[in-house]
């Protein structure tokens, strides 16, 4: 055997096992989509996120200080550590069970589905609508305080609707495309290393005095991992406007208009695409308006809003994610 023949084999072994991984990746994509459509979310105590959640909740009095400089850099160095630990943690430890395909399928499913919620979503929006059926206008505000960070206390059903849908269209991003774009990318570490980023801006990454400096790099890198898979969902929500029968053209005025409204970069775009779509306003009071209110907002908004949301994730995998895996994986046999 001389030396092309030898190197040709080793590239068709190497192609096979780039075509075996590609087909692992996808078998774990389905299979974490059908855990989270057939289950929802994990008990408590099962579920990764709440577990980082205790992690910041512990060190979070610890990143206090007199000097608001040593707090942006307590903040800043325990977001990165707890971003690459938890990252590096999930890398090495699939890496073991690389040798055995089904237990990494399943431990890696098992991590990937706890990275985003569609079901929970829609389960969060019908708590809301239901209530708001029976007239009980408190559990609806009660109800809708679990999916905002807005005082709730005094909405009433116009504004209830509308942070509801608010949460849908941003949590399209944050809770599902987000960590799938960064599956794509980095594999299950990664899509857990986003949810670590979410998670952290979520309880340190407000601006009272506070957070506002512990919080600061937390709120920065969920910014900066957020800005690409933002931009990507609102065209995959346009499309699903289309063919849901949308007002798409509408969706597509409104964000170009009202995009930069919200006091985040990222958020306007989905959020303003869904206000366009359904010809309804959609406002955060004394903070942002979306939309024209062509239409006065209704629970049917709200179910519209669920079936946007569910068909731009679908169009978002079909669109994005399995492309971009394609094209990762035929780069690595290159």
């Amino acid at each position: 055997m001389d030396l092309s023949q030898l190197l040709q084999q080793v590239q068709e072994l190497v192609q096979q096992q780039q075509q075996s991984q590609l087909t692992i990746h996808l078998i774990i994509l389905v299979c974490a989509l059908s855990l989270d459509l057939l289950f929802g979310e994990y008990p408590a105590r099962l579920h990764p996120t709440v577990w980082i959640g205790r992690v910041i909740s512990l060190f979070k009095p610890r990143l206090k200080h007199r000097s608001k400089i040593r707090e942006y850099a307590n903040g800043f160095i325990f977001a990165v550590t707890l971003v690459a630990s938890l990252y590096l943690l999930t890398y090495h430890t699939l890496s073991i069970l690389e040798v055995h395909n089904i237990a990494l399928i399943l431990v890696s499913a098992f991590l990937l589905k706890s990275t985003f919620a569609i079901r929970a979503m829609e389960e969060h929006a019908n708590a809301v609508m239901n209530s708001l059926l029976l007239n009980d206008i408190a559990t609806a505000r009660s109800n809708v305080s679990m999916i905002v960070g807005r005082d709730t206390s005094n909405l009433d059903e116009e504004h209830i609707l509308s942070a509801t849908i608010e949460s849908i269209g941003e949590s399209t991003v944050d809770g599902v495309t987000s960590s799938l774009f960064y599956y794509t990318l980095f594999g299950v570490a990664g899509a857990l290393a986003y949810r670590a980023v979410n998670t952290l801006d979520s309880m340190l990454g407000y601006r009272d005095e506070y957070h506002k400096h512990i919080g600061y790099a937390s709120a920065k890198l969920d910014t900066i991992a957020n800005y690409i898979p933002a931009r990507l969902t609102a065209l995959t929500m346009i499309l699903a406007s289309m063919l849901l029968g949308l007002d798409w053209r509408n969706a597509i005025r409104i964000m170009l208009r009202d995009r930069h409204n919200t006091p985040s970069i990222n958020s306007g775009y989905p959020m303003s695409v869904v206000a366009g779509a359904l010809r309804i306003r959609l406002e955060k009071i004394g903070y942002y308006r979306l939309g024209d209110g062509r239409e006065a907002i209704t629970i049917e908004h709200c179910r519209l809003a669920l079936r946007v949301m569910k068909l731009s994730s679908m169009i978002f995998i079909a669109g994005v994610v399995l492309p971009l895996l394609i094209i990762i994986h035929a780069l690595l046999v290159m």
